[in-house]
């Protein structure tokens, strides 16, 4: 869409009155009729016109006029007068009037003669606009003065003349407005509107010395005029300095002013090298060098290097040096060299010590300036720049170097702007690099690129700023550079696409390196005279991998490439798609959870028919690339993301007109009914969003080819054209039909949620009103289906509800029929009892059928009827004869606010004598809902009934305060969740309110000095208080009856606090404000000051009172929307407001103590909400003082203090903590919040030192928050992501103060981890800094000198090993690894291994032993996953791990070291790429061999003690003996001890070990499973030792690894089972397993395991000859066992495996011809395997719909043959081939019997149970029901699929069937289920005409089961009726 710029409002000439005619007199002149009096006459015209249009053309007129004059035509007097005329118009407009430009055009087309009294008139009236100003015409004044500059020669002209008058009237105008500034404290708007004022005047002084720069050098330089220019100069020269020093001041009116003071010593000492030297002075805060300025400039500048100035000052000079001086061509002086070699040196100091993400914004913004700048003094004047210059900015360089270590700090920055920045001046300062070194123009010969590429490309992928910088040395040195050094790198990038953080930077990437390899190979072969072949060499370097990583990636890795890369990739290379296709196409099959070569074609051609490259045509879809069928099998595969990509490929298009083409139509019909009830959100939104651009096409092309119709003179072409428009219409009809169709009572939330979505677009995109539109969609809607959707509001998912409302608004009135009087009453009748539902739902579905009801002009008498019924005082106002359908909403909403307000106002009169009664029959929360939504969609500033408004807004907000006053006791009780006050009959209301009063806020803050005791003396009381929150009171008053439990109680009051929170937000938000402003003026409005500053202190009590969380967090929503109205009220009072209110609570949590109201539990409960709101009003623009203040104030609290050590001082640094850690979640202070992260983080781990167990907890909770905002959401599983963590350099770039704190923390706390004594001393933060450095890790500038490198850290840390707490030891490892560069990982290892003892001795430490074991290996570790390349040859490492073997022998007696020794060298021996030289590890090999043979798990040892550490050290040297005999035997050079070692594993008697044995031979037999063949190294023996041990191992896990090893062995052949030496028959395996899998029912992974390896083995059974085996009598057991698995409450694991079991037994047993199961069995096998397909979770349907393809293609259709289908399809494809199978086995009678059973379902069998249950249910009352457990299967959609496919079986079995056939007991059975189906028919009808008026309303779950009863027996009576009527 292109948006239109904003045109500028056209004004007329404002001048007053008096004026006005003085000059109209004296332009009225007779005579002849000359030039001069034809200019007066036209602008006397001019200004008797109020038109500006009119005004502009005569203005325009006159100019041309003037330029016509000749110097003998004039006429002095008048010329003067119209001169002074158009210049004073000019200076009366407003800023960029077109009437201004017109006159400023006029007076500039002066002719030359006369343009001195021009610009004489123009001065004049400029100095008058000078001389005496009102303080209200300053910006007026201002504006008129940039206006003379403006491209305006001779006002530029003028401005030189009056200079002097001009500067000193921006002086007065800057100071008066430097004064105002300190009054406005508080005032957000005002502060923000005076800062554009500063700034306005601080630009418009940079112009006027800019443009009069001769001017000032000439005055100045005489001896007379220049003191009167000095002082105006000086004293601007102070203010800019007063802004520069003032904090106050928004950063771009400082940045201004730096600019400007810049500006103005240029323009005073002109361009030598004395300008530099001040500057330089400037910028060192020094006055030595300031001697070469004059005197008056000197002593202003004074002020400005005091040492005491604000950081950011030198930041806004440097920038200001750089904008404001020249640095084109050589420069003048070797002080310009000196400036331009500073300014970057002081940026970067600055860099460490600033703390707002926007002076980092600015600091990187300056740094680029200044790269570009040094590049224009090396591209200017000398070739290469002077020599000292060029030595400076040399690559390499300490400025270059310094410079990078800012780039590294700052590319991963939070603010996109500042990683832009960074990414610009590291390609600067390679273009720096370049012309410093022109001789080298190859990066191969060039070291300094070659290391820079090297270090990107050796770096973390997961860091997003190294892409732009490769980026940068892709377009400045080609990607040739690159791939030389790094050939897979388009593999590596291609892998990355699957993380979305990471795709749009991999892809930036991709695409500059594929564009830039193309154009060097097309530039080299061009260059070779080899034209034709090196296109396939591109293909092979980009085309090739992406194929690969399309076909066999994971779909979830793959689905940014179609967003990211793709389309770029073709709109680089649009040719390359045929070669994808063609590629594609020879591809096999993939591995299932890969989208395969079918989705990978469809991906590659949605691209590309996105991007254009392909289109539809007569010849064809898409250039007839694909077959049709292709596209089919797509829409409906199995997989989410290729079925998204097909419906891509039907609906996206490069032109919005392209015409739909029938089949285009038909795949939309194929695509739509299965993909309606997608579960996947993701999947919905891109269905919708896809159809959408479909539906569009279909609009545009229609307005196209209509036009076309009309215009066109072929015949034929206009009959296919009118052709087009009736298939669209049919097609449209057809969607409109299938999408109201589905909207059925029992339909699923998905099916809903996508049905009404498209509905929604079809009315938007065209209308469902009949006779407007050319394709008639209301002609399809029925009163059914408006029905249909008017239900779906009775909806328990709240978007189904809006989405409903919405279509019902845009379907036919005639079809809704809302304005038929019955059904309007019975509409609102229902809306009013669901108002006062006790479930909280149905208040939500009241509003949206007051709201539909609302538009109806009858709504006010329907309302008067129900209030006769209920006996209600009730008026509601008259509808005039003439209305509008605002008047009428506007009145209805009245009608209907007050008619709720009355019953509310009858509700809490009751609620006030009895809380609990409202609870149970009249919860309050419903009618407020109601009001809040109905006052929602009333636009409040178009009202006509002012006065009745006024009035209701009063009486709804003292109802709030009454219905606040009845439910605040609980939610403000110390237990309000299990609290019921209690007022039987026997009470009195005195004693109701003795309860309430016992009910008020116990958890003051006395229980930091000590416990509550119970009162001994009123042990009653205690007994009765414990009876509130047990009991259940059944009040039975008046005749009705009803039980309440503490849930409604509690949901009645909170619920009603939310809804009164909402209600009173809202009112302050939208309704206007009545106020007076500047004591004059008066706005009128609905809600006064006094109500809105009402409203605010009762939302300060709620939430500083509330103990409710969801009373407290729904009462700060409501709170936010006042404090933004505050904010942006024109009101000063209520503007102040936010400061007042946060100055008085800061002062009352600084004051509390025990005795404070305040609650100090549940995390300070509303006080974080209360301040939250009230910093977050404050705009984002401002300079943020009260976000400031509060953040000082609070940390002041927070952080411990020697001072403050007493209980009163405790509980304000526990509220302190609380609001701090709400503060920095706030997503809505941003990044302002930043520069108080590092004072946050020293108060959290401060805390953990208070021996008060409330500031340690509230601590932690700041310190867990802290760790999230520094180092973002944890972005996976992995607790230690690489994602989650940054360098150290960035860490303490970003937080500086942190560095020493945390240096010192850890000093201190390494001190208190020494061992030696053997007690364990425990830091309290240590475990807090373990954690923070484990999540920095090195900067690739670590090993240059800097100041906050992590070195001095790694000491303290290796300390930390020593520590006697394992978990300590642990975390120090961990956090070692980051400090440690890789290139220093073998030094660093050698030297801790040197510290391990060489033998044993008495003073040894195990604590430190194992601390500096765990460092070694963490190391190892962290060096083998992201170097991949040995260790340097003479580290050392393997020898001294050989002179300390001891460590691992029974020497040492400590397991747990000798573990850890073990898995060091289990590190350096298993992997098969080894870190050691091949010597050194076979060595290493050989002795750790010889360990294993020795140990206790080879040659156990009867009388070793089983100690701690031993289990660690068995498992340990278990995975020692599993790298040895199954991973690498062959490395170890012991393959003979394979089976030994096995042997030994499996028989060890501790579970742990045999666990760890059996994983380890499962992972290499599935390794190995594509071989499909038993390995070589698993012999008979271990063979029987795994039979063996699966029937004799007791531990259930150990157990099921043993299965389901056998299960992977069996799947590769017949597996013989022995016991030792006796050989197990198939029998008694069968019992063995079924046995298990009955008993073991509770473990899932043995039972799975279990019933798999028992269906492989039947499956095996079957396919052998069955006769005589006698284990057939368990297949019958097997399959009862299969089925139970297959129910809806079984574990998601259980239903996968049944899944899995039934899909791998379908071609032999669901679909044998011989039914090996029987027909029972098999046809129960079936039907399990259909609820499967309906199960709720979706990875369940899809492997149960992957039984497809294990059915030959003759028994199915060609959409669904050898393809995997989504399980709507696997359904209806299931049961027609269910059907057929009938057939085939002869037992179609039967089987149309079984599935009638299915059809009728299974409730008769449980109908008593059911019966039961539901009479037990109505006598408790639930206040949340559960409804179906299964919110993804349709049971109606189940039934028409039966009931249609039962039909077409009855139909082919009567056709097949001989006349006079039927068998007795066919017909015995048929007329038994017809009685129950008859049965069934009129219980449940009889059942639904029980029901209240609208039970879709009033009982939904009740109305949805029996209506789908009701169809379930009619539908079964209509199939038993066709097989009886069979001849």
């Amino acid at each position: 869409m292109v948006v239109k710029k904003k045109a500028a409002k056209v004004e007329a000439v404002a001048l007053d009155k008096e004026k006005l005619c003085k000059l109209l007199v004296s332009l009225s002149v007779d005579g002849e009729n000359d030039g001069v009096r034809q200019v007066a006459r036209t602008l006397q015209s001019c200004l008797e016109l109020a038109e500006p249009v009119q005004q502009i053309q005569l203005v325009k007129k006159a100019g041309s006029q003037l330029e016509a004059l000749s110097e003998q035509q004039s006429d002095g007097t008048l010329l003067e007068t119209c001169l002074h005329i158009l210049a004073l118009v000019f200076t009366s407009l407003q800023a960029k009037q077109p009437l201004r430009r017109a006159v400023a055009s006029a007076l500039g087309s002066v002719p030359s003669w006369l343009q001195e009294r021009t610009v004489n008139c123009l001065s004049s009236c400029l100095s008058d606009c000078l001389s005496n100003p009102a303080s209200d015409k300053y910006a007026h004044v201002v504006d008129s003065i940039a206006a003379f500059l403006d491209g305006f020669p001779l006002g530029e002209r003028c401005i030189n003349k009056v200079v002097p008058e001009v500067l000193i009237f921006l002086h007065k105008g800057l100071s008066e407005l430097l004064h105002q500034n300190s009054g406005l404290a508080g005032r957000h708007i005002a502060q923000a509107q005076l800062m554009q004022s500063c700034l306005a005047v601080v630009k418009t002084s940079m112009l006027v010395v800019q443009r009069t720069q001769e001017t000032i050098s000439a005055v100045l330089q005489t001896e007379q005029d220049h003191s009167k220019l000095e002082e105006a100069l000086g004293n601007l020269v102070c203010c800019y300095i007063h802004i520069l020093t003032d904090e106050e001041f928004i950063q771009s009116v400082q940045s201004t002013a730096g600019m400007a003071l810049i500006l103005l010593i240029r323009s005073v000492m002109g361009r030598g090298d004395e300008v530099a030297s001040v500057v330089c002075s400037l910028l060192h805060s020094s006055m030595q060098d300031l001697e070469s300025a004059p005197q008056w400039l000197k002593q202003r500048c004074e002020g400005l290097c005091a040492s005491s100035r604000l950081p950011s000052v030198s930041l806004y000079l440097c920038h200001g040096a750089l904008a404001m001086l020249s640095w084109k061509g050589a420069l003048p002086g070797p002080q310009w060299e000196q400036l331009l070699l500073l300014v970057p040196n002081t940026l970067l100091d600055l860099d460490v010590s600033i703390k707002e993400s926007s002076t980092a914004m600015v600091v990187a913004r300056v740094l680029t300036l200044w790269s570009s700048a040094a590049l224009d003094c090396m591209q200017g004047g000398a070739r290469c720049g002077p020599p000292r210059l060029q030595q400076s900015l040399r690559g390499g360089s300490t400025i270059q170097q310094r410079l990078l270590e800012h780039i590294y700090s700052h590319w991963e920055h939070p603010l996109d702007g500042v990683r832009h920045q960074t990414r610009s001046l590291f390609r600067n300062l390679l273009l720096l690099h370049q012309h410093t070194n022109p001789s080298t123009s190859d990066p191969s010969t060039d070291p300094y690129i070659n290391e820079i590429t090297q270090s990107l490309l050796g770096m973390e992928w997961h860091m997003r700023g190294k892409y732009g910088s490769l980026g940068c040395l892709v377009e400045l040195y080609g990607a040739g550079h690159l791939l030389n050094i790094q050939p897979q790198l388009p593999s590596y990038l291609l892998d990355l696409m699957g993380d979305q953080s990471l795709a749009p930077y991999a892809s930036d990437l991709l695409e500059r390196l594929f564009v830039s390899h193309k154009t060097q190979l097309e530039s080299e072969a061009r260059a070779a005279g080899k034209t034709e072949n090196w296109m396939d060499c591109w293909h092979f370097t980009w085309v090739t991998p992406l194929l690969q990583v399309l076909c066999h990636a994971r779909l979830d890795q793959t689905t940014y490439i179609l967003d990211y890369f793709l389309p770029k990739l073709l709109r680089c290379s649009p040719s390359s798609l045929a070669q994808m296709v063609h590629a594609l196409q020879d591809t096999p099959p993939c591995s299932t959870g890969s989208r395969g070569a079918l989705g990978a074609l469809m991906t590659c051609l949605r691209a590309a028919r996105a991007q254009g490259v392909v289109t539809s045509s007569e010849e064809g879809l898409w250039g007839g690339m694909v077959p049709l069928s292709v596209i089919q099998q797509a829409l409906v595969h199995k997989h989410d993301q290729v079925r998204m990509d097909a419906l891509g490929l039907v609906c996206e298009s490069h032109r919005s007109t392209e015409v739909l083409t029938i089949q285009e139509m038909d795949l939309i019909r194929h695509f739509l009914l299965p993909n309606l009830n997608s579960q996947s959100p993701g999947v919905r939104q891109q269905t919708i969003s896809l159809l959408k651009k479909l539906l569009c096409r279909v609009k545009d092309s229609t307005q196209l080819l209509q036009k076309r119709v009309s215009q066109e003179r072929d015949q034929v072409q206009r009959e296919r054209d009118q052709c087009t428009l009736h298939l669209y219409k049919d097609f449209l009809h057809w969607l409109c039909v299938r999408l109201l169709e589905v909207l059925v009572p029992g339909a699923s939330f998905s099916k809903c949620i996508m049905s009404l979505h498209l509905l929604c677009l079809l009315g938007q995109l065209f209308t469902f009103s009949t006779g407007h539109d050319v394709f008639d969609l209301g002609e399809v809607v029925t009163s059914a289906h408006a029905q249909n959707v008017f239900y779906c509001v009775a909806s328990n998912f709240l978007e189904v509800k809006q989405l409903a409302s919405a279509l019902l608004r845009q379907l036919p009135a005639s079809a809704v029929a809302l304005q038929v009087p019955e059904r309007m009453h019975a509409v609102l009748q229902a809306a009013l009892d669901l108002s006062t539902s006790t479930k909280p739902f149905d208040s939500i579905t009241a509003a949206h059928l007051l709201n539909l009801l609302l538009h109806q002009p009858d709504l006010s008498q329907a309302l008067l009827h129900c209030a006769q019924e209920q006996g209600l005082n009730f008026q509601p106002p008259s509808l005039p004869f003439q209305t509008t359908e605002l008047l009428v909403l506007e009145l209805n909403t009245m009608a209907v606010v007050q008619f709720l307000l009355r019953c509310l106002q009858s509700e809490v009169l009751r609620a006030e004598s009895s809380l609990l009664q409202a609870a149970a029959s009249h919860p309050l929360y419903g009618r407020t809902h109601c009001i809040t939504a109905v006052l929602q969609h009333l636009n409040t500033e178009s009202l006509s009934q002012t006065e009745q408004w006024r009035h209701l807004v009063s009486e709804l907000i003292a109802v709030c305060y009454r219905m606040s006053d009845v439910v605040s006791p609980v939610v403000q009780s110390s237990s309000p969740e299990g609290l019921i006050p209690m007022d039987s009959e026997s009470e009195t209301s005195a004693g109701l309110q003795r309860i309430l009063q016992e009910i008020q806020p116990r958890d003051t803050n006395d229980f930091f000095t000590s416990a509550r005791e119970l009162n001994k003396d009123k042990p009653h009381e205690d007994d009765h208080t414990h009876c509130q929150t047990t009991c259940t009171p059944s009040l039975n008053k008046g005749g009705e009856g009803y039980r309440v439990t503490a849930q409604m109680v509690l949901v009645c009051c909170w619920r009603s606090m939310k809804e009164v929170a909402m209600l009173l937000g809202q009112l302050c938000q939208r309704l206007p404000l009545h106020y007076i402003s500047d004591n004059t003026n008066t706005h009128p409005g609905l809600i006064t000051e006094e109500q809105v500053e009402g409203v605010g202190l009762y939302f300060r009590q709620q939430l500083l009172q509330s103990r409710h969380r969801g009373a407290f967090e729904l009462a700060y929503v409501g709170f936010v929307r006042l404090t933004d109205m505050l904010s942006r009220s024109g009101s000063p009072a209520l503007q102040q407001l936010p400061t007042r209110w946060l100055t008085e609570v800061l002062e009352e949590i600084k004051s509390s103590d025990p005795s404070s109201k305040l609650c100090a539990t549940r995390r300070s409960a509303g006080i974080p909400f209360y301040i939250q709101a009230l910093l977050s009003s404050e705009p984002k623009s401002s300079s943020c003082s009260l976000l400031k203040m509060t953040m000082r104030e609070l940390i002041a609290l927070a952080i411990p203090s020697a001072e403050r050590t007493t209980d009163s001082s405790t509980v304000p640094q526990v509220h302190a903590l609380n609001i701090l850690r709400a503060l920095y979640r706030d997503t809505r202070l941003g990044e302002n919040i930043i520069p108080f992260v590092s004072d946050g983080m020293q108060a959290a781990v401060l805390g953990f030192t208070s021996p008060v167990w409330a500031v340690r907890n509230s601590s932690t909770l700041l310190f867990s928050t802290l760790i999230t905002r520094i180092f973002g959401v944890k972005k996976g599983k992995d607790e230690h992501s690489k994602k989650n963590r940054m360098t150290g350099r960035e860490f303490f770039t970003r937080f500086p103060a942190l560095y020493p704190f945390l240096l010192y923390q850890l000093e201190e706390a390494a001190t208190t981890v020494e061992s030696d004594s053997g007690q364990v001393k425990l830091h309290p933060s240590l475990f807090l800094l373990l954690l923070v450095l484990s999540r920095l890790y090195p900067s690739p500038m670590d090993g240059s000198s800097s100041p906050l490198g992590l070195a001095p850290f790694m000491p303290f840390i290796i300390r930390c090993g020593r520590s006697a707490v394992y978990r300590t030891r642990e975390m120090a490892a961990r956090a070692l690894v980051p400090f440690v560069l890789i290139t220093q990982v073998p030094s660093t290892v050698q030297s801790l291994l040197l510290e391990l003892p060489s033998e044993p001795g008495l003073e040894i430490q195990h604590n430190h032993i194992h601390g500096t074991l765990l460092q070694v290996v963490f190391l190892l570790r962290s060096y083998q996953s992201d170097s991949h390349r040995p260790l340097p040859a003479g580290n050392g490492i393997g020898e001294a791990l050989c002179r300390r073997m001891w460590l691992v022998s029974r020497q040492n007696r400590c397991m747990v070291t000798r573990a850890a020794f073990l898995d060091v060298l289990l590190c350096l021996c298993s992997s098969k790429i080894s870190l050691l030289e091949d010597s050194e590890v076979a060595k290493l090999r050989q002795k750790t061999l010889s360990v294993l043979m020795a140990s206790d798990l080879v040659v156990p040892n009867s009388s070793a003690t089983f100690g701690p550490g031993s289990t660690h050290c068995l498992l340990s040297l278990a995975k020692v003996a599993l790298s040895a005999s199954v991973e690498i035997p062959q490395l170890w050079g012991g393959p003979h001890l394979t089976t030994q070692l096995l042997q030994c594993l499996l028989q060890c008697p501790q579970y742990e070990v045999r666990v760890v044995a059996v994983q380890g031979v499962l992972k290499r037999l599935l390794e190995e499973k594509v071989e499909k063949r038993r390995p070589q190294w698993l012999d008979e023996t271990t063979l029987s030792n795994l039979t063996s041990q699966a029937l004799h191992e007791k531990h259930p896990q150990c157990l099921a690894k043993v299965l389901q090893v056998l299960s992977v062995l069996c799947s590769s052949g017949e597996l013989q089972w022995r016991d030792g030496a006796k050989i197990l028959s198939k029998e008694e395996v069968l019992l063995h397993l079924l046995t298990l899998a009955q008993n073991f029912v509770h473990s899932v992974e043995l039972h799975c395991a279990a019933l798999t390896l028992l269906s492989q083995l039947v499956v095996q059974l079957v396919n052998c000859d069955l006769k005589g085996s006698s284990a057939v009598s368990c297949l019958g057991q097997w399959g009862e066992l299969v089925c139970s698995c297959c129910s809806e409450d079984q574990p998601v694991e259980v239903k996968l495996m049944a899944a899995k079991v039934l899909v791998s037994c379908t071609d032999s047993l669901l679909i044998s011809r011989h039914l090996p199961m029987g027909l029972s069995t098999t046809v129960s096998l079936w039907r399990s395997l259909f609820i499967l397909l309906q199960d709720e979770d979706q990875e369940v349907r899809d492997a149960a719909s992957d039984f497809i393809t294990n059915v030959p293609a003759a028994l199915l259709s060609k959409d669904v043959n050898d393809v995997s289908v989504c399980p709507p399809v696997a359904l209806d494809s299931g049961l027609q081939l269910l059907c057929q199978l009938f057939e085939l086995w002869g037992q179609v009678p039967a089987g149309i019997l079984a599935l009638t059973e299915w059809l009728l379902g299974d409730e008769e069998i449980h109908e008593d149970a059911v019966q039961d249950e539901a009479s037990s249910l109505d006598e408790e009352e639930f206040l949340f029901e559960k409804g179906d457990l299964n919110l993804w299967a349709e049971p109606v959609q189940w039934v028409k699929l039966l009931h249609r496919n039962l039909s077409s079986l009855v139909l082919a079995f009567k056709q097949s069937q001989q006349p006079g056939t039927s068998e007795s007991d066919e017909a015995h059975q048929i007329c038994t289920l017809s009685s129950q189906a008859y049965a069934k028919t009129l219980s449940s009808q009889q059942a639904l005409d029980s029901l209240p008026a609208l039970p879709q309303f009033s009982c939904t779950m009740e109305h949805a089961r029996l209506t789908l009863q009701h169809q379930r027996a009619k539908l079964a009576l209509d199939v038993l009726d066709r097989l009886r009527q069979r001849s």
